[in-house]
């Protein structure tokens, strides 16, 4: 599969490698054409401009910061259309830095914000829980990415890609329960920043209660 990523950060060339080493076609780029060529040398991809990225792409992941969003995505051409039909999976965290709280309007998600600014595309928010270093180094347990999006298509491409990494995928629902899922990633920063352990917080509740015997009434 051919993926193109907009961003050099960490997120972007860990999941690089990790697609790379699944047989994949990896192409980058980002606002500097020197960070794309060192995320690209460090991943086994290849360094392109902006709307080369996704000219060809056959899903798109947006890796940058959140206050960076609305630059990267007309330089690669999204509001005119260079991404419809296309996946476009959004990790972003919109969140105020070591306390979690979202930076969006109440009810807001920045995944429906990233929809906004690329009209036709399948926006699939998945990758926005985890650091990096999950995507690159061996885990024991496999790390479940919950995720969510509209479309049938990109969320089978973007399941597959989670798997390619090791990963889980499991979809919540629509784009619409992307908040949701962004208010989960401010609740673990929150707490990791507070010296808490956000696993510690969350109840173990069993997946599936088929096996347990109904009470009779």
């Amino acid at each position: 599969m051919r993926i193109g990523i907009l961003g050099t950060g960490t997120l972007a060339t860990a999941l690089a490698t990790g697609w790379t080493r699944a047989g994949h076609d990896i192409s980058i780029g980002g606002r500097s054409p020197e960070r794309a060529e060192i995320a690209a040398k460090a991943s086994g991809g290849r360094a392109r401009r902006l709307p080369d990225v996704v000219a060809d792409a056959d899903a798109v992941l947006l890796s940058v910061q959140w206050e960076g969003i609305a630059d990267i995505l007309p330089a690669a051409g999204a509001p005119a259309g260079s991404l419809a039909g296309k996946p476009l999976i959004d990790p972003t965290n919109a969140v105020e830095h070591g306390i979690g709280v979202l930076r969006t309007r109440s009810g807001r998600a920045i995944a429906q914000h990233v929809a906004e600014l690329a009209p036709g595309a399948h926006v699939v928010k998945a990758f926005h829980l985890f650091p990096s270093t999950r995507w690159t180094a061996p885990a024991s347990t496999p790390a479940t990415v919950a995720m969510c999006g509209d479309d049938p298509g990109a969320l089978e491409i973007v399941g597959s890609l989670v798997r390619d990494v090791g990963g889980v995928p499991a979809v919540l629902g629509g784009l619409d329960r992307a908040r949701q899922l962004e208010e989960v990633a401010g609740f673990v920063i929150g707490l990791a920043f507070a010296g808490v352990d956000p696993q510690s917080a969350i109840p173990a509740v069993p997946s599936s209660r088929a096996d347990e015997t109904p009470q009779q009434p």
